[in-house]
């Protein structure tokens, strides 16, 4: 655990947010074991809560259902405290979530085009890339909801063949380098 870091975030959750396939949950349990927090995927608790997989739930209930949900575990996480949450791709498309996030540190996790693609190709557990033109669609969800992923304080690219040690290092620094240190008590010499 790295003491620094823990006291620099003095119990403000980490929130996560980016693209399907960004490596949130890869990144985010590396976080929580660093920072000595606890680690949460909010599409697993959807799937915990609702008893169905998301491609079920996708199947049955539709995205909008979906969302409705995912809105629940987020505003059911973010009263805790030295948690870090990886979340679902989209959950920064409705606005009341934001009102969640904000109350942490939100970290922008961002990959690539080529690299989103490559990491996704084949992967049957993405209900919005179950289609023919799913590269396409791809970009198409990017592209929409790349002005809301940048609204998050930090904005970290994922480098291609970084490890995820290497990773948390880096996103390490740029919370060092963000977050300011609490304010140094002073005292008052005597009169």
């Amino acid at each position: 655990m790295n003491t620094s870091t823990f006291d620099l975030l003095r119990g403000t959750n980490l929130y996560l947010v980016g693209m399907m396939g960004v490596g949130k949950s890869t990144l985010g349990t590396a976080m929580a074991e660093r920072l000595g927090y606890r680690f949460f995927d909010t599409d697993t608790l959807i799937e915990q809560v609702a008893h169905h997989t998301i491609p079920e739930i996708f199947d049955t209930v539709g995205e909008t259902e979906f969302r409705v949900i995912e809105s629940q575990v987020l505003s059911q996480l973010s009263p805790y405290t030295r948690l870090v949450i990886a979340t679902g791709g989209g959950i920064v498309l409705n606005q009341e979530n934001w009102w969640h996030l904000r109350q942490g540190v939100i970290v922008w996790l961002d990959v690539p085009l080529p690299e989103l693609e490559r990491r996704l190709q084949g992967n049957q557990n993405r209900p919005l890339l179950q289609r023919e033109d799913w590269r396409k669609h791809l970009s198409y969800l990017l592209e929409s909801r790349r002005r809301r992923y940048a609204e998050a304080d930090i904005h970290l690219t994922v480098v291609a063949g970084e490890t995820v040690e290497e990773s948390c290092d880096r996103l390490v620094k740029r919370l060092e380098d963000r977050i300011l240190p609490p304010p140094e008590t002073s005292t008052c010499p005597d009169d």
